[in-house]
């Protein structure tokens, strides 16, 4: 297949000739007069790899290179400038290019560096490759940031074990579709997935449900049924939102994980099961414990094994790929020819932190798609507190010392900023902060 070479060159005589020296051998070379048109057009076209000048209007190629690298990391990016030094190959290379060549230079040197580009290129596409036919193809996690490779090789380490796993991660991140790979990947693939949220039903119906219940047990118990610890034998259960399951019935579920066997709501006789426990919650599990607020003995049950699930603000550049997949879908279902997202509205989306994680993108590009009149999502089809959206930054508001605050005031303003931003949960508060809980604890009560 001939290489799709992308010049990004505002010098339109320096533009063609590099681009009719590379189609001379071979090469499928298109020129760009700007990054910001390589940008928008990345949203609907694809390259093999990138040739950027450094000195151009608007953007640069230094900027071009770290949009790239955090978005659209496999495309390799090969910069050259005719004001070469140490310090701008070393800026380049940070900004994330793949190679530098300094003006002037025989066309031959540049094919020599491309070709290396784009052998890199497929080699990286090939490990990809490989890793994935060795682990098993975990599909439903896509994402090219670390913090999702990372998630991805847990998943699959855990996923041939037979132990309860306890799946953490904030609303929106994906905590079932991480489950049913595991369960996919697992030693019982071919069983049932039975999924459980013990956030969604009142004590006595939970109950009932997951225990079953024998004939006459309450008023509508016309029959017996057995619960879903019964239908999950053979499989896997998925227990949502377990933090949320009631005191009274924690130690009926601890007991029943440790016996395998179950005793139906007014029944006599107790039912054996054999079924792999998920359990996820987006609950701060570990203050709970501390507080009381969830029974110690049954946490140590479900936390053998356990599986964070990254939140969508901590994946860099998956952002827009997972945009680019949720357009491809909405707008096929909706009959609409969307074919990308502009580079405006893609800084925007990448800007945004995503409180609601992936569920918040998903629902944010059916927004757009369903609003747009154009063939690209525009900034003006995102939801306001998106297009508007600007980070947080610490000031030093005066000059004045006597109206400068201490730094222990600093630190509590902070912690507090922080503690509203992950919702009140301490463990990742003090994650985030670089503290161990104790610590975290201790400075949450001076602050009081």
């Amino acid at each position: 297949m001939t290489s799709r070479v992308w010049i990004v060159e505002d010098d339109a005589e320096m533009a063609e000739l590099l681009r009719s020296q590379l189609a001379r051998r071979g090469y499928a070379a298109m020129t760009l007069d700007s990054a910001s048109a390589a940008l928008d057009r990345l949203a609907s076209e694809d390259a093999d790899v990138v040739v950027t000048d450094i000195r151009m209007r608007g953007l640069d190629g230094i900027q071009l290179c770290s949009q790239l690298h955090e978005s659209r990391p496999e495309i390799p990016v090969l910069v050259i400038t005719a004001f070469g030094s140490l310090d701008t190959a070393v800026a380049a290379i940070r900004a994330g290019a793949f190679d530098f060549l300094a003006k002037p230079f025989e066309i031959e040197e540049l094919v020599f560096r491309l070709d290396r580009a784009l052998q890199h290129r497929r080699l990286a596409e090939e490990v990809r490759r490989l890793r994935a036919a060795q682990h098993g193809p975990i599909e439903d996690l896509s994402g090219e940031s670390e913090a999702m490779r990372r998630l991805r090789d847990l998943v699959a380490r855990v996923a041939p074990h037979d132990s309860p796993v306890l799946i953490l991660g904030e609303t929106g991140v994906g905590k079932e579709r991480v489950a049913r790979a595991l369960h996919r990947h697992g030693l019982r693939p071919n069983g049932p997935f039975v999924a459980l949220n013990c956030a969604a039903l009142p004590e006595h119906l939970l109950e009932s449900e997951l225990f079953g219940h024998a004939r006459g047990a309450f008023t509508d118990a016309r029959s017996a049924r057995p619960g879903l610890l019964v239908h999950a034998n053979g499989g896997s259960l998925f227990l949502d939102e377990i933090g949320e399951l009631p005191l009274a019935l924690q130690p009926k579920l601890l007991r029943a994980l440790q016996e395998q066997r179950v005793r139906p709501v007014g029944g006599e006789q107790e039912v054996a099961f054999d079924a792999r426990v998920l359990a996820a919650t987006n609950r701060d599990i570990d203050s709970a414990v501390e507080e009381g607020r969830f029974r110690e003995d049954l946490f140590f049950r479900l936390d053998v094994l356990r599986v964070d699930v990254p939140p969508l603000r901590a994946r860099g550049g998956d952002v827009l790929l997972l945009a680019r997949q949720f357009l491809a879908e909405r707008s096929a279902r909706a009959g609409k020819p969307v074919t990308g997202i502009s580079h405006a509205a893609g800084e925007k989306l990448l800007q945004y932190p995503w409180p609601g994680n992936v569920r918040e993108l998903q629902n944010c590009v059916e927004r757009a798609v369903a609003l747009t009149q154009h063939e690209q999502i525009l900034p003006d089809d995102l939801p306001e507190r998106i297009r508007g959206y600007s980070r947080a930054h610490v000031e030093v508001a005066s000059d004045d010392p006597a109206e400068l605050v201490p730094l222990e005031r600093v630190e509590q303003r902070y912690i507090a900023r922080v503690m509203e931003s992950v919702g009140g949960n301490k463990t990742l508060a003090a994650h985030i902060l670089g503290l161990d809980r104790k610590t975290l604890y201790r400075k949450l009560k001076q602050s009081e």
